[in-house]
């Protein structure tokens, strides 16, 4: 798992992206450009496993005027082809829908629903991933990904798009840890800006704007921004998945929670390419911004002598004022950010309109107004965190199965680093008292002066064992969940992990850990493991024979929490954060939204997902264990 507060580790060699998608797990989303010279490429690679295995088309397959050379890249919601093009004579990516949890394809590559209870989300998701195709092919923008066409066959929906070859941001920013250089960064910022605006001016927002979202094409350097991701979204908005799309050093803090005084738009954006060249220029993200609302440990790089030597006082102040925490106090729209940047309209490299100011805004002063800068230390080198065996160095996992050994590499607890806050700006210019030249008054009596109000109560910040305990605070009387480990004592190196679920309800299971290094996880369900369903009066062994659980340290107390619920559960407000095997809820995000609840039910509770999106009673049993590590 990384770290979002700590410099970016390099992706690897490999330099081939495809349709949304950042690895393995995930569907690629732009891939590479391939010679446009009309001549038929050479024989492709190897396909990755064939279509009886994976469940994809497999190579020589023909769609309309398509012919499937390879298969690019999968993931959890749809496949990536190289394809040739027969009438045009050229090379294709064909993004095909396909999600694998909720669809089965028939040997004539026929794409169906798994069940009937599948059906309504399979439809929910292809009308997304149409829109998606339908709003890409309205674009036109050299930093957009194109789509040629798109249409419907074989109970699925597939688009054509050109074939792209470069690396991404985050690729490029890892092979250069001294820093880039501002040109550089600014012809970068030049193509994202004008396309954001674009998509803005279709009332579209990105939401997912970070480094390895934008791709710098082979040869030119152009970008070209990526994971729209529209199909992706709704399903994991409807089967309330616990993959979400937060990344906690790039997100701001409306797309944490939906709240009345701060709603996503433009402005949204606008701190998640700041949180990028905030990357850019000092390696690293910035905090998560909904800590920032509790206490705000953001240091302006406009006050960072060593980073003003490096780069102009324009972009530093232009950073700061999009990392802005309120929404209100962003610039309000690209064409704001690109003047502060001092991108002109005459040097864009595609026509910009302006996107439009945000309704219901604040004044423009206020807008405008900037957090005074505070002297800053000099960037940290990057420190890489130790290699742990397993969830933040509690557990060794091995997959058994294939030869296949899963890994997972640890990471240190986060922490808010401590500054003082900044000065509020000025709201408005002092009152100026006038006179007359009639005679006053003769003056009353003053009334005293009110008391002065109480001071607001100290925000209620738990523990994360607090949190962890309070997940039964709500439980539902008599449903009865009890968990109990095999061993409640392990040797770290030698014995496993591993416990019994009862329940004398059915339900869903959800099972919480509080590592021994002090890392909290979803540790059931997973990437790994995803059915989670116990029945009434059964029992549930974990974790499953094919995934045991070393113990893995360091030495000390794992406290564990089992949920029982009702219904599914969705954790897109619990700041959750899916970077591995095990979904992980970063404990500076868990504190801030434990203060801002007031002492409510913890965040890592979630909610319940109601049929037909309905309210329902929230129904759900808890029970907890330990297991000492020694």
């Amino acid at each position: 798992m990384s770290d979002p507060s700590a410099p970016l580790p390099p992706e690897g060699d490999e330099r081939t992206r495809v349709m949304t998608g950042r690895g393995p797990a995930r569907e690629a989303d732009a891939a590479t450009v391939i010679s446009s010279s009309g001549a038929r490429p050479p024989a492709p690679p190897p396909a990755i496993g064939s279509g009886a295995e994976t469940g994809t088309l497999p190579a020589g397959s023909r769609m309309a005027e398509f012919e499937i050379t390879h298969l690019i890249g999968q993931g959890g919601f749809g496949a990536v082809y190289e394809a040739w093009d027969h009438t045009l004579e050229r090379t294709v990516a064909i993004k095909e829908y396909l999600p694998a949890s909720l669809s089965t394809r028939a040997h004539d590559g026929t794409v169906s629903p798994l069940s009937e209870k599948h059906k309504e989300t399979f439809d929910l998701g292809m009308r997304s991933f149409i829109n998606e195709a339908r709003l890409l092919a309205q674009f036109d923008h050299p930093s957009l990904l194109k789509v040629y066409r798109f249409w419907q066959e074989r109970g699925t929906t597939y688009m054509v798009m050109p074939l792209y070859r470069g690396q991404t941001l985050r690729q490029a920013l890892a092979a250069t840890p001294a820093g880039v250089d501002e040109g550089w960064l600014m012809r970068i910022m030049d193509g994202v800006t004008q396309a954001l605006a674009v998509m803005h001016n279709a009332n579209c927002y990105h939401r997912d704007i970070a480094p390895d979202n934008i791709m710098l094409l082979e040869g030119t350097g152009r970008p070209v921004v990526l994971d729209f991701g529209a199909a992706r979204r709704v399903i994991t908005d409807k089967t309330q998945a616990i993959t979400v799309i937060l990344k906690p050093g790039y997100a701001p803090v409306e797309q944490y929670a939906e709240m009345p005084d701060m709603s996503q738009g433009a402005w949204t954006d606008v701190y998640a390419l700041a949180a990028v060249m905030h990357v850019a220029v000092c390696g690293r993200a910035p905090p998560p911004s909904v800590a920032r609302l509790i206490s705000d440990s953001y240091v302006p790089l406009a006050g960072n002598e060593v980073l003003r030597q490096r780069y102009s006082v324009r972009l530093l102040e232009a950073i700061d004022h999009g990392l802005q925490v309120r929404p209100e106090a962003r610039p309000q729209s690209m064409g704001e950010l690109r003047a502060e940047l001092g991108l002109e309209e005459t040097t864009t490299i595609a026509p910009l309109r302006s996107s439009g100011a945000r309704s219901g805004a604040a004044p423009a002063a206020a807008r405008g107004a900037r957090t005074a800068p505070h002297p800053a230390p000099p960037p940290a080198p990057g420190a890489s965190g130790a290699k742990l065996l397993a969830a933040g160095g509690v557990l060794a996992l091995a997959v058994i199965g294939g030869g296949t050994w899963w890994w997972m590499q640890g990471r240190k607890a986060d922490t808010v680093v401590a500054s003082a806050p900044a000065p509020a700006a000025a709201s408005g210019t002092p009152a100026t008292t006038a006179t007359t030249a009639t005679p006053a008054a003769a003056p009353e009596a003053s009334p005293p002066p009110a008391p002065p109000p109480p001071p607001p109560a100290p925000a209620v910040r738990r523990t994360p064992l607090q949190s962890l305990e309070a997940l039964g605070a709500g439980a539902t009387p008599g449903f009865g969940v009890t968990a109990t480990p095999r061993k409640a004592e392990v040797v770290v190196g030698r014995d496993k992990l591993d416990f019994e679920v009862r329940s004398q309800r059915e339900g869903f299971v959800y099972v919480y850990l509080l590592s021994s290094g002090g890392e909290m996880f979803l540790l059931f369900p997973n990437l790994l493991d995803k059915y989670n369903k116990i029945g009434a009066g059964s029992t549930l062994s974990l974790p499953r024979a094919s995934w045991p659980m070393n113990a893995g340290g360091p030495p000390g107390t794992n406290h564990f929490a089992v949920l029982v619920s009702q219904n599914e559960r969705d954790f897109s407000e619990s700041g959750v954060q899916n970077d591995g095997v095990f979904p992980q809820f970063p404990l500076t995000v868990l504190s801030a939204l434990e203060a801002a609840r007031a002492g409510g039910p913890t965040p890592l509770l979630g909610k319940p997902v109601c049929p037909s999106g309905g309210g329902c009673q929230d129904v759900y049993g808890v029970g907890t264990f330990k297991i000492v590590e020694k």
